[in-house]
């Protein structure tokens, strides 16, 4: 269908010109979307914050934020619940954005780091310093890390063939997620009560007791790998269209896959390390993004804040939402992950597309 014009402008997207030769394009629907989540996310924080035994009004909250509250208020908001706010809406934008990265270079809905097994290498990681080294919190948290890394090398390399595959790298994912779910059984077989206890806990993935130290790791983590991922959206949505239209275009394929395949790997352990294994939202939150955005190709920051979004959200749920019994978040996200699983794969099967 020809363009629609208005005032002699085509409808669409709208390039905007930055001083020293920066360009972007920006779709009005998409900007609109990005900015309203960020409000909803922000709102969400200043009522979490509020949220607990002591209730707080949320215009104390934000007078508080701002310097001017209570020394009681003072000391619950910036001391106890701020770090844990400010842990899940960095866990829940890591998880959007990594999802929004495999999605888009898998070219697969189902191609969320959840399937892949890098939450499971996590988990293997954590629960061998556990069980096995007896470490303390931060071994916990590195151990994560390095199983995440791990396990995506290991299917990074098995799903290589003259290339990635989409299809071939779920299909690795699954079956490496099995065999570390396999792993994961074992270890906590071997495990003594007190640390098969603890390694329970972290597996169910919790933002309970969060302070400061979990903050700022996982801000610096997402402060180096946020830029760098968004850098290469344009050359993500160029591989969209597939490996040789995007190499004619300019892109190293390749280079630019590894890239932004470690970069998703790194915000799925960094988040892992510091809430344990959140399960779902990095599937759920860029399809959410996309459905909300209208956009075909991978809405990195839309991602991002819908993952936020949804993981506060979850947070919300699990403090208030049953009563007197508060349960950890990753048992919330993983009730409503499971049913929109089970909607996204009829949907898909509807469409004809698995």
């Amino acid at each position: 269908m020809p363009t629609k014009l208005r005032a002699g402008r085509p409808a669409g997207p709208r390039p905007l010109r930055i001083p020293g030769g920066i360009s972007l394009r920006l779709e009005r629907r998409a900007l609109v979307v990005g900015l309203l989540l960020a409000v909803v996310a922000l709102a969400l924080a200043v009522v979490l914050i509020g949220t607990g035994d002591f209730q707080i009004a949320p215009a104390d909250v934000v007078q508080t934020l701002l310097g001017n509250g209570t020394p009681a208020n003072d000391f619950i908001v910036n001391d106890l619940r701020l770090p844990r706010v400010l842990v899940a809406l960095l866990v829940g934008a890591s998880l959007g954005m990594s999802g929004a990265v495999f999605q888009s270079v898998s070219r697969n809905p189902l191609g969320s780091p959840d399937l892949l097994g890098f939450g499971y290498g996590s988990a293997v990681g954590a629960l061998v310093v556990i069980i096995v080294f007896k470490g303390g919190a931060t071994e916990v948290a590195l151990g994560a890390l390095v199983g995440g890394l791990i396990a995506g090398l290991a299917v990074y390399l098995l799903a290589y063939k003259r290339g990635i595959n989409g299809y071939r790298l779920v299909l690795v994912g699954i079956g490496a997620s099995a065999m570390l779910v396999a792993v994961i059984q074992y270890l906590l077989t071997k495990a003594q009560l007190v640390e098969a206890t603890r390694a329970m806990v972290w597996l169910t993935g919790s933002l309970a007791g969060r302070d400061w130290g979990q903050v700022w790791p996982l801000l610096a983590a997402c402060a180096v790998l946020f830029p760098l991922v968004l850098g290469q959206g344009r050359a993500l949505r160029m591989m969209e269209m597939g490996d040789d239209a995007a190499h004619a275009l300019g892109v190293r394929v390749e280079r630019t896959r590894l890239l932004l395949m470690v970069a998703g790997i790194l915000l799925t352990t960094a988040a892992s390390a510091a809430a344990g294994p959140i399960s779902f939202v990095a599937l759920a939150a860029p399809q959410l993004a996309r459905r909300l955005t209208r956009s075909p190709g991978a809405g990195l920051l839309t991602a991002a804040l819908m993952g936020a979004v949804l993981l506060m959200l979850s947070d919300w749920a699990s403090q208030r939402a049953f009563g007197a019994d508060q349960l950890p978040v990753g048992v919330v996200t993983g009730l409503v992950g499971g049913v929109y699983l089970l909607w996204l794969l009829v949907t898909e099967r509807k469409a004809g597309r698995i």
